[in-house]
């Protein structure tokens, strides 16, 4: 489950020119946290394997 660190702070840079929305530092440092624990949190359910014939996901139609 030790996999190389995401470039959060430049992730956030790029958001915030892309989406026009200027944050302070004390904000950017929030979110980081925020996105690394989410990461965190992530982890365990990514690293679940699954069959390589089980769909992943429904395919709903009308």
């Amino acid at each position: 489950m030790n996999q190389p660190s995401f470039d959060w702070q430049n992730y956030i840079a790029l958001m915030e020119q892309l989406l026009a929305v200027p944050l302070t530092d004390e904000r950017r440092k929030e979110l980081e946290f925020q996105l690394t624990r989410i990461a965190a949190m992530a982890e365990p359910l990514m690293a679940f394997p699954l069959p390589d014939r089980q769909e992943t996901a429904g395919v709903y139609s009308l």
